[in-house]
């Protein structure tokens, strides 16, 4: 399911007005781990977006895609305040993030700075990709009550 098209009560349905109607997207929610951060770009402070990823059963870290709306300049402070503490020289992950998606702009990782897989996030974006990366993420916040390494991608339930 991708959304709901619907209308007011009170407005009268005409057969090609499609001003009338509204569609509500049917979002997922889930929780990430943070494996790093952009460098921002323009007027943007701290940092551009977060990239995130998940566990899977042999331990590997899996590249999930990234994140760069829903954060106000307080919350990119503070993450980034969180995230330098963090840095480390390479990548946690088990494989190099693709560096070009057919959505979103290419990843360059001369302006990646990679983390401690300690923080998890909380994201809600639209679908998966057919190649394993998220689409239309916007961040949440920060969980505190689960261990990153407990994160794993959550798969819908059949039936």
């Amino acid at each position: 399911m991708e959304g709901v098209v619907s209308k007011t009560i009170d407005a009268p349905y005409a057969p090609g007005n499609r001003g009338l109607l509204r569609k509500s997207k049917c979002l997922n929610r889930q929780e990430f781990v943070v494996v790093g951060w952009t460098d921002p770009e323009g007027s943007r402070p701290h940092l551009g977006a977060l990239l995130l990823g998940y566990y899977i059963d042999n331990g590997k870290l899996i590249y999930a895609g990234r994140v760069g709306t829903g954060m106000r300049e307080k919350v990119l402070a503070d993450l980034r305040r969180r995230l330098d503490p963090l840095a480390r020289a390479s990548s946690p992950l088990s494989a190099p993030p693709p560096r070009k998606t057919r959505f979103g702009s290419p990843l360059v990782l001369s302006r990646v700075h990679w983390v401690e897989p300690r923080l998890v996030a909380e994201i809600t974006y639209l679908t998966w990709t057919d190649d394993g990366l998220l689409r239309q993420t916007v961040y949440v916040g920060l969980r505190s009550d689960k261990p990153a390494a407990e994160v794993r991608r959550e798969l819908p339930r059949k039936g």
